[in-house]
């Protein structure tokens, strides 16, 4: 498969999904687009930039990764995430952001939220360059969202941010090795990583769901090199489908990278 057929074979996944669906990917130095500039709810995709901030606020001191936060019981919210189940006073920052990229807790990304604050959030969005991305409220707060203040974002904003925090310059090179790294160690792999062939890749990715929202995004690696993909998916009836839509596009890239490193030796 070349990198037309492979661009054929998404445009064609895309189009078939009942719903709107928007992707992004950059592989082998090629970029393939597909409504990357359209704007979603992010779901928890914004977690991505408050690891980010966070990181970054390390790098400089303003943060220290060892520090202990308190843990309230009003803090422990529900859906995603163990923080809720966890019988903790405190827990240090790497922790937070552990939990937060690894099982998307959302107690843990609320406290990292306040800590960080969303103006400093929101500005590294913009020092970044992600233009259609906006943090406006925490986790499960669905008063917000019924007036309007929800979190933003794009399949192109989203594929900045991945890159920047990984191969950038903005971040020192231990925290773009641990943003990598949280990536990796994702538990939710029911989406992109479903087809892939993790003998011959490994993916770090990060799931967003919301109702009728279905999104997955991640840094593949492959020999030495990498390739950034994010699919955005919303207005589904059906969530189901849209998890599917996203599997397929996996497992075409699965194929595609199988053929050149085949060719190439890349393995």
């Amino acid at each position: 498969m070349n990198i037309d057929e492979l661009r054929d074979k998404l445009l064609e996944e895309l189009a078939g999904c009942i719903g709107r669906a928007s992707l992004f990917l950059e592989i082998e130095e090629e970029v393939i687009e597909i409504n990357s500039n359209d704007v979603y709810q992010s779901a928890s995709l914004i977690k991505l930039p408050i690891l980010f901030e966070a990181l970054r606020q390390i790098d400089e001191g303003a943060l220290i990764k060892e520090s202990q936060v308190k843990v309230e019981e009003g803090d422990k919210i529900g859906d995603t995430g163990v923080l809720q189940a966890m019988k903790v006073e405190q827990l240090p920052v790497l922790d937070l952001l552990s939990l937060m990229i690894i099982v998307s807790d959302n107690s843990a990304t609320n406290l990292m939220i306040d800590l960080l604050g969303k103006d400093s959030i929101n500005a590294s969005i913009s020092r970044m360059g992600m233009k259609n991305t906006i943090l406006q409220r925490k986790m499960l707060d669905f008063n917000a969202i019924r007036i309007g203040k929800d979190n933003f974002t794009s399949a192109a904003d989203i594929a900045l941010c991945l890159k920047e925090a990984v191969t950038g310059g903005s971040l020192k090179i231990q925290s773009r090795n641990m943003f990598h790294s949280l990536l990796l160690q994702q538990q939710f792999k029911e989406k992109l990583p479903v087809y892939m062939d993790d003998s011959l890749l490994k993916i770090g990715n990060k799931t967003g769901e919301l109702p009728r929202v279905e999104h997955d995004c991640g840094i593949i690696t492959y020999g030495e090199k990498q390739a950034v993909i994010v699919v955005l998916i919303d207005r589904l009836a059906d969530i189901e489908s849209g998890k599917v839509t996203i599997r397929q596009v996996g497992k075409h890239i699965n194929s595609f990278i199988k053929g050149i490193s085949t060719a190439f030796n890349y393995i």
